[in-house]
């Protein structure tokens, strides 16, 4: 007999306690194994996601000040409190362009999302021919950077270039779209041109988890197209509808590249016309990166404000 089994027979509870530790190891190593996988997207996540959103907030807080008519004796930094957000929140042009892009999303939100839907509505009907054609023909925009989009559409917009105005001045018909009345809604023009088929694939997403049965049903009792969309239909992708709309309000107060491109042929279009375009030029053009950083928490509140506004309300509607 070995002496491992003479060891056991002197003492029963030495393999026993051997078992529970070699247990404990092994749910020690499956404890472990996620963390290990994860571990190379956590620290790129804390990297670019993590840190500069904690840089932004700290800078917010931070008051910068230079010594010398220069600056040449030196450089220091304190807490500024709420110094900088008073005075992004006391700039009357970054005031201007939230309401500006509120209003913008008041009207644009609503017409894409009614525009998507439609769409996803027809091609995912029984009579729809060449589906995945057109799937592909309406989300193909979204693959367009937003600066080329609206280099492409700036042709439509501006005299001399575009077939559009010139068909309309032939007529007697006079039309500016980068007035200073008519620009921002250039820009959603150009917004609901990218971001509609995008959307849509969403809410077709949506569309096909609905059964199979629940159709048949509708059929058997005998209702048309209209009432299968209205009362089955609309209802089962209300979340498609929500999640859609919540990227919708977000992405209305990230308004940037139209804005920027735009400026070069519309003279309405200033450095400061959306919240986005403010904060850059008041770090990259006035140099104040404080009040800028205070300008971007600003906008982040801002959007998680609205956004969770729009759930709690939709959440109180369904309930």
């Amino acid at each position: 007999m070995s002496a491992t089994a003479d060891t056991a027979q002197a003492n029963p509870s030495a393999l026993q306690r051997e078992g529970r530790g070699r247990a404990r190891q092994q749910r020690s190593a499956v404890t472990r194994a996620p963390w290990i996988l994860l571990a190379p997207f956590l620290a790129l996540f804390a990297l670019t996601f993590i840190f500069p959103i904690i840089a932004a907030v700290g800078s917010s807080f931070t008051k910068v000040t230079r010594s010398g008519l220069f600056g040449e004796t030196g450089v220091h930094s304190g807490f500024a409190g709420f110094e900088n957000y008073a005075r992004a929140l006391g700039d009357g042009s970054f005031l201007a362009s939230i309401g500006r892009v509120l209003l913008f999303g008041v009207v644009q939100v609503p017409v894409m999302i009614a525009l998507c839907t439609v769409l996803a509505l027809l091609l995912e009907s029984a009579s729809a021919k060449w589906p995945g054609f057109f799937r592909a023909a309406y989300f193909m925009p979204y693959g367009v950077p937003g600066v080329i989009a609206t280099i492409l559409w700036s042709f439509l917009y501006v005299p001399g270039l575009s077939p559009i105005v010139d068909a309309a001045t032939s007529v007697g018909l006079s039309v500016n779209f980068l007035g200073p009345d008519t620009v921002l809604w250039s820009i959603a023009n150009i917004v609901t041109w990218s971001y509609t088929g995008y959307n849509m694939l969403i809410v077709i997403a949506q569309l096909k988890s609905i059964p199979g049965e629940i159709y048949e049903a509708a059929r058997v009792d005998g209702a048309g197209p209209f009432r299968v969309a209205w009362t089955i239909q609309l209802p089962l992708i209300r979340p498609a509808l929500v999640l859609t709309t919540v990227f919708s309000i977000i992405g209305t107060l990230q308004l940037f590249a139209e804005a920027q491109v735009l400026q070069t042929v519309a003279p309405a279009v200033d450095s400061q016309y959306t919240p986005n375009l403010s904060a850059y030029t008041t770090a990259f053009a006035y140099n104040d990166y404080n009040v800028a950083a205070a300008q971007a928490v600003l906008i982040a509140l801002a959007a998680f404000i609205l956004s969770f506004t729009f759930l709690r309300f939709t959440n109180r509607k369904s309930s």
